[in-house]
Parts: structure tokens; C-alpha cells; sequence
């Protein structure tokens, strides 16, 4: 059987490495924000060329503290993109604020620019485009539209680590830059893990406060604030795999390019831009007989992903806060016909031809 994600095999070259920062750390007894911690956050800030990183408990986490920080007024609206994995939207409940949904392009699934201002009114007080897949929005025209209006953007970078826009990689886009380092990204943690970065250092300090309990200095507590702290074993692990996170989107991308070259028409395939470098968290196609297809998949002997079955507007979660009679048409489109091949750095070149080999036959 073909995995869709195998994190032993993914982790495997990093074993050694690994175990021997376990053992230091252990040895050394810190475990929570110490010289792991701040070495990392000054690594990441480098890699993605932003003046400060702050690591936090999660990408969930990232984004609430990323819209607490600007102390928005209590049900201030903001822009999402209605294709989102729920987490963009639970963050902005979390934060006291009401998401306003926007459709996405059909052929990128990212934000559409174009439909944003239809959106905006006197409550909206930010956009937070969503990075989906590891292809980049289009934030030049998101950027001219928060000027415009006089938004903040939060970006969610969490499938995006490394994703470039015109040779700049994601991350100061906006005015915070939010991701995840849940095991299965392209930056995997051995666990939950996520940072922010900015270029604002008073929005960095205010919210490395945020997450310590809204403390600067141990036991004095300025503001109300949460626990939510990239501990030191995780970040530890994650300055080791970020020294090969270009290596790894490299092989991603190269096992992308065998499957857009590959793979018959019939399959809708993501589409490539001049000036897009896409690092492919996840590699979708759409298909009309998307449930059929992955079945027939699962029984020869492949595993596949839906990313996501369900659109946020129809989660029950949601349906008392989403008007339920607003319709999203190339949402729902998407949700219904996506389907995610296995695309790790896990796989070989061997693996992919595999599956294009099964799937044409489809």
C-alpha cells in the first residue's frame, strides 16, 4: 500500500539529529522559551526575510494571537476566503470578530481579488488570505486593496513555508504572517508548533506578551493575555528541519512537475504562474467523479487525501454564525471535487509514476 504520508519515513534522515538535541535538552533541563526557542525565532525571521519571529503553540494559535494583537473593536469584520480549512474562521471567533467569506478563484483556489471590495463596509477591519496548498495569493492586488481601505492583513501561511511571490518567500506580505508546524507540513514539528512573523517589532513584542500570559517580566502581567509557547524540544527539532526545508520543497516540487507532465486531461491539475514558486504542501486535482476516483484508488493499493470534504459555510459548527442561505458556489465546487495525491518528501520519483500509471487508467 502506497501511502498518502508515512512521518517515519519523512523523519527518518533527521533521526540522529533529532535524538541528540533530545538528550542536550534533557540533560540541560529548559524546557520552555530558552536558547532553542530564541534561536529558532531568529532563524525562521532570517529564512523568511522578516525583522522578528515569535513562536507559539500552534498555527490556530498564531492567527488568534495575530488578530488580538491589533485590539480590533468586538465583532469587526473580516475577510476570508470561503474555501478555508475551518481553523481561519475559528480564529477569528476566537478573537471576537466575524469572518466575512469570499469566494476563491476557480483555477488557484486562493482569494479573489476581485471580489473583496464587494465585501468590505464600515466594520471590516482586515483581510486574511489563506496560502492554500503552498501557492501564494495574489497579495500585490490584496495589498493595493488594504491601502486602499485601510486594512490590516493577516496572511495564513500554514501550508506555505518557503512559497514565493516574485522571488519573495511569505511572510511580510502583510502585516503579520501566521503558520503551523503540524507534523505533515513541509516544516513539520514532532508535534503541534506555530510561529508569527511581522516587521512591526512593537506588534512582536506585544505578542510574544500575548502568549506568555500577557507578561513581559515573570509574575507582572500588563495585559490579559494566553499560554500558547513553542516549547524547546519542538523548536529544537524544527531548527534541524528547517536547514533542509529548501531541500524538501525542492523534491516536492519535482514530484509535482512529474505529475503535471504526466497526468491525462481528465484530471483538472493545479495551475502554474510566471513569478509563482509553489511549494506543494499538498498536491490537488479535481475530478467530476472525485469519490469514485479515490475508491478506485484505495483499492489499488493507493492512499489519497480530501482537503476539505466539507466547505466552512455547511460545517455544523458554523451554522448558527454563517448565514446558511448565502451561497458559494466555486467553494462547494472545490470541496466536491478535490482530491489530494500522495506528494511527501517521504516519496520517490519510482512512487508518483506508480500512481500516474494507476490513475490514467481511471
Amino acid at each position: 500500500m502506497l501511502p498518502y504520508e508515512d512521518l517515519d519515513k519523512l523523519n527518518a534522515p533527521f533521526r540522529e539529529e533529532f535524538q541528540l538535541s533530545f538528550k542536550k535538552i534533557l540533560e540541560k533541563g529548559w524546557f520552555i522559551l530558552g536558547q532553542e526557542v530564541q534561536a529558532f525565532e531568529e532563524e525562521f525571521a532570517q529564512y523568511c526575510q522578516a525583522k522578528a519571529c515569535i513562536g507559539v503553540g500552534n498555527g490556530l494559535d498564531a492567527l488568534t494571537l495575530a488578530l488580538r494583537v491589533f485590539d480590533f473593536p468586538k465583532n469587526s469584520e473580516v475577510i476570508v476566503p470561503s474555501n478555508t480549512y475551518i481553523a481561519t474562521i475559528l480564529a477569528v471567533l476566537h478573537a471576537d470578530l466575524k469572518p466575512a467569506l469570499v469566494e476563491p478563484k476557480l483555477d488557484t483556489y486562493n482569494l479573489n481579488p476581485q471580489l473583496i471590495e464587494d465585501k468590505i463596509n464600515t466594520q471590516t477591519v482586515a483581510i486574511l488570505p489563506v496560502h492554500l496548498y503552498g501557492k501564494v495569493c495574489e497579495m500585490t492586488k490584496i495589498q493595493k486593496i488594504a491601502t486602499q481601505y485601510n486594512l490590516k492583513i493577516i496572511e495564513d501561511a500554514a501550508q506555505a513555508h518557503g512559497a514565493k511571490l516574485n522571488g519573495q518567500k511569505v511572510g511580510i506580505f502583510g502585516d503579520i504572517t501566521c503558520f503551523s508546524f503540524y507534523p505533515t507540513k513541509n516544516l513539520g514539528a514532532l508535534g503541534d508548533g506555530g510561529a508569527i512573523t511581522t516587521h512591526d517589532e512593537k506588534l512582536a513584542q506585544k505578542i510574544k506578551n500575548l502568549r506568555n500570559y500577557g507578561s513581559q517580566k515573570k509574575y507582572y502581567n500588563e495585559i490579559i493575555g494566553y499560554n500558547s509557547r513553542l516549547d524547546e524540544l519542538q523548536a529544537a527539532f524544527l531548527r534541524i528541519k528547517l536547514q533542509y526545508l529548501d531541500e524538501i520543497n525542492t523534491h516536492k516540487k519535482r514530484l509535482a512537475d512529474i505529475y503535471l507532465k504526466n497526468l491525462k486531461e481528465d484530471f483538472i491539475r493545479p495551475i502554474q504562474q510566471e513569478g509563482y514558486e509553489d511549494v506543494f504542501h499538498i498536491f490537488n486535482i479535481r475530478h467530476p467523479r472525485r469519490d469514485s476516483l479515490r475508491e478506485y484508488l484505495l483499492k489499488n493499493n493507493i492512499k489519497t487525501e480530501i482537503h476539505y470534504p466539507i466547505p466552512p459555510h455547511k460545517q455544523q459548527a458554523l451554522k448558527n454564525i454563517i448565514d446558511q442561505n448565502t451561497l458559494y458556489p466555486i467553494s462547494e465546487e472545490i470541496h466536491q471535487t478535490t482530491l489530494s495525491l500522495p506528494c511527501s518528501f517521504c516519496h520517490t520519483e519510482e512512487d508518483i509514476y506508480q500512481v500516474i500509471e494507476v490513475i490514467n487508467k481511471f
